[in-house]
């Protein structure tokens, strides 16, 4: 038998995932439910946790990927699934870099989440492809280059168009290129309301 810890602010998720748990007639075992992703590591201090289906946006904003890069490094042993609803662009490459041990899609995957968890208790990390396409604006997220999304994630930080070109490493016209690109493709007029676009289809969270 394998023991879940499930770690999601929304209560709803809880109770979905509590009953995926209960279907399995044994192989698996809650042993508890919370929204907070900072608190995980006190169950896995009791050494009954084997594996954590953890948000990554949880209570109080604490990211469920740098909880699991805590305990990744405390427990190695224990795997974590990643779970998100949230298209962040980012997210895939950051649960690999700490070591996350599979990544699903609430409401993207065509897998089933107990299928996952199966593969990823036998051993297989689990990852999707790629980030699902959301609208922004006038066009799919999928249209915008690396570069431009780099762009964005320091624009949604409030960071300076002079600040943004010291951090990439380019030129401050060549930033203003890129904007000029956002906006014809996105068809906002200015900053603001890009970066709301940006942020309200969730593309890129900068709490997390």
């Amino acid at each position: 038998m394998t023991n879940v810890l499930i770690v999601d602010d929304e209560r709803i998720v809880q109770e979905l995932f509590t009953y995926y748990i209960e279907k399995t007639e044994g192989r698996y075992a809650l042993v508890g439910a919370i929204k907070d992703a900072d608190n995980a590591e006190i169950y896995c201090a009791s050494g009954k946790v084997d594996l954590i289906v953890m948000d990554i946006c949880t209570a109080n904003e604490h990211s469920g990927i740098t909880a699991a890069k805590r305990i990744k490094s405390k427990y190695p042993n224990i795997k974590i699934i990643i779970v998100t609803s949230a298209p962040d662009y980012r997210f895939i490459d950051k649960a690999k870099e700490v070591g996350a041990d599979s990544f699903w899609y609430k409401e993207f995957s065509d897998e089933e989440l107990i299928d996952v968890m199966d593969k990823t208790m036998q051993g297989e990390k689990i990852y999707p492809d790629s980030t699902p396409d959301v609208q922004i604006g006038n066009i799919s997220s999928e249209m915008f280059t690396p570069k431009e999304l780099e762009v964005l994630t320091y624009l949604v930080q409030n960071m300076g168009l002079h600040e943004i070109a010291d951090r990439m490493g380019i030129a401050y016209t060549t930033v203003r290129s890129h904007i000029k690109n956002l906006k014809e493709k996105t068809g906002e007029s200015n900053l603001i309301g890009l970066c709301y676009l940006v942020t309200k289809n969730r593309l890129i969270l900068p709490e997390y």
